[in-house]
């Protein structure tokens, strides 16, 4: 397994790992499946210090994407950022999101960023384990801030500091 920068040419992989959780789980909250126009655009907005990782296999296929974002709008928040990581269904519980997770704080950190959040729905023990191993540590939980699938969901709030 291999990581590297994203290039516009992954979105489609991107998207077909995305677009599942949207449909079938809990762990993004968005409601609506992404078109490759709207995965391109997302990804062309996680360019330079706000970047995006993907893995990949020997033969060259996406397992998984990892991305830095912008913590908040405002000024005084520019040196936090959130980090998302999505695994393939077929690659899942294989060390992909712990080799992406570890990419990606050294990213953060050579970026110059200071803080690192990750905002995961409550009941999602793998991923809080993925950064619990990864030196993140809980700061909170925001209770029923979500609404999916009919059921009201908390949000884990989990910070490391690089």
């Amino acid at each position: 397994m291999k990581v590297r920068l994203a290039e516009m040419e992954d979105a489609e992989a991107i998207r077909s790992i995305y677009n599942p959780e949207v449909a079938g789980s809990t762990v993004t909250f968005d409601l609506v499946e992404r078109t490759l126009e709207d995965q391109q655009a997302w990804l062309a907005a996680r360019s330079g210090a706000h970047t995006t990782l993907v893995a990949v296999d020997e033969s060259g296929s996406v397992t998984g994407f990892a991305a830095l974002s912008p913590y908040r709008d405002r000024p005084a928040y520019r040196t936090t950022v959130e980090d998302s990581i999505y695994v393939s269904r077929d690659h899942q519980g294989q060390g992909v999101g712990r080799l992406l997770l570890g990419e990606l704080v050294e990213a953060a950190a050579a970026s110059g960023f200071h803080a690192m959040m990750a905002r995961i729905v409550g009941d999602h023990a793998a991923s809080i384990a993925l950064h619990q191993g990864q030196g993140f540590s809980i700061v909170g939980t925001e209770r029923e801030v979500g609404r999916k699938f009919n059921r009201w969901l908390d949000v884990v709030v989990m910070q490391r500091l690089l």
